[in-house]
């Protein structure tokens, strides 16, 4: 198991006092699912406001010396959606830990795939169903019930500052957290950023993640002619614009179902082995089905660029007509790995769209959204006090571990506060199914998550 001279001498006392409480923790995460804090524009905000409120109480009854709900506006007056910020300072010569977790989540999607009620938390066995049981809800209250353990176990001995930092538009793409942070980069200044947005390895077993993909989607839309015709009389000389796309699409993948797009680059590979049983059995994918790329599974989903469809505008079966269309538009959703820039990922897809057009259609790529990937530094003493934590709390050796899903906002909080050190954690595990029908929160790596926290806070409040 990992070692380090952290003194974790609270370990059993902490231990001791969040198991007695742990039931408490889950009411109080049960009772923040109920509120569905989507913050969508098409969803009622009010229900974001009313879950931030409800963040600040459960913050001050924690024990935070302050809590207040906080907006920012951003692009040309828009209003961002409340995050909480809550405060305890620290001591002369102590460091302060901020804590960011968000309390928005996605919509709850079609009803019918559910098993419970979305925004009605239900426990089966070991597992807590609901929307934002995991994501991202159980961040949130893990971060409120480590400071509560810490508070209560060591008294005026706790001298480590914290700052809950809980955002409200995390799953809306954080419209307004530059801003966010520009407006109260005082309040948020920290020695450690820990981020509880991510994934441990897998049930049982926790993860320090290290590296995140990057992301840059863009819109590819090919015209052939000027009007829409008939495919019997003209059908033939002149390929729809379907099948224009269709066949452009092709070329961004290799035979083998590697990205062929020339300036899109590779990351070094952590040394983690994801076997192809387990992705097939935690994906889900069909049985016939090959896996894509070549190199190790975890090179694939960390360090290597991926691209997907998301989605494309052509004409509907239901629609379908003999007629050849003029245009045709994909979305594409990039996958960046660690090292490589949004902007250059963005040339080199309209250089690629533009070298490949077989027959000379008019194709244009436009860049739609964009986020920078991350390469975190696993030797420094936040890594290794997360890492030493986590044994502490599981009993187990952690995994260091990339993340194919971005968190774009991670490259704002490195270029804000470049000596902070950003620590990227998470409750979640392959089976917790976040953004889908049943997603869920495995409940003994839920108590283990407060645990280890409660020990990274704690730590450096005593003598090593």
């Amino acid at each position: 198991m990992t070692t380090t001279c952290f003194n974790f001498s609270a370990r059993d006392e902490l231990a001791r006092f969040i198991d007695e409480r742990f039931e408490q923790y889950v009411q109080e995460l049960t009772e923040l699912v109920a509120i569905p804090s989507v913050a969508w524009e098409s969803f009622d905000l009010d229900e974001v406001a009313r879950s931030a409120q409800k963040v600040q109480e459960l913050a001050l009854d924690a024990g935070f010396d302050s809590a207040e709900v906080l907006t920012a506006t951003y692009g040309k007056g828009q209003q961002g959606m409340p995050a909480v910020l809550a405060s305890k300072s620290a001591a002369p010569g102590y460091p302060t830990f901020v804590l960011y977790a968000h309390h928005d989540v996605q919509p709850a999607g079609d009803l019918e795939l559910w098993e419970t009620e979305p925004f009605k938390a239900q426990q089966k066995g070991d597992r807590l169903f609901g929307r934002g049981a995991a994501d991202d809800k159980a961040g949130v209250i893990a971060h409120l019930a480590a400071f509560r353990a810490v508070k209560a176990v060591l008294g005026d001995d706790f001298r480590a500052g914290v700052t809950l930092f809980i955002e409200g538009e995390e799953e809306a793409g954080s419209p307004s957290f530059d801003s966010f942070i520009a407006t109260y980069r005082e309040k948020l200044s920290g020695d450690y950023i820990v981020v509880a947005d991510s994934a441990n390895w897998r049930a049982g077993v926790p993860a320090l993640t290290v590296g995140l993909r990057g992301v840059a989607s863009g819109d590819i839309s090919v015209k052939v002619s000027d009007h829409a015709v008939h495919s019997g009389v003209f059908g033939g000389p002149l390929l729809d614009a379907n099948t224009v796309l269709i066949q452009l699409l092709a070329t961004l993948h290799d035979t083998q179902g590697s990205v062929a797009v020339e300036g899109l680059i590779s990351s070094p590979e952590l040394e983690v082995e994801y076997s192809e049983e387990d992705f097939r059995a935690d994906s889900g994918i069909v049985k016939s089905m090959k896996l894509a790329g070549k190199g190790s599974i975890t090179s694939r989903l960390w360090s290597q660029p991926a691209i997907s469809v998301i989605g494309m505008d052509i004409t509907p079966v239901s629609e379908a007509a003999n007629t050849l269309a003029a245009t045709a538009k994909a979305r594409i959703s990039v996958r960046l790995a660690p090292g490589q820039d949004p902007a250059a990922a963005h040339s080199a897809l309209a250089r690629h769209c533009a070298e490949n057009n077989l027959f000379g259609a008019e194709i244009t790529y436009s860049a739609v959204d964009s986020g920078r990937p991350y390469k975190g530094e696993v030797d420094g003493d936040g890594a290794q006090l997360a890492l030493a934590s986590f044994a502490q709390a599981w009993g187990v050796e952690p995994v260091k571990t990339g993340l194919g899903g971005s968190i774009p906002f991670i490259a704002t909080l490195t270029e804000v506060f470049p000596s902070a050190q950003i620590l990227i954690t998470g409750i979640e595990d392959p089976d917790t199914r976040a953004h889908s029908a049943n997603e869920s929160l495995f409940l003994p790596d839920f108590k283990k998550a407060i645990l280890a926290e409660a020990l990274m806070i704690s730590s450096q409040c005593l003598d090593c």
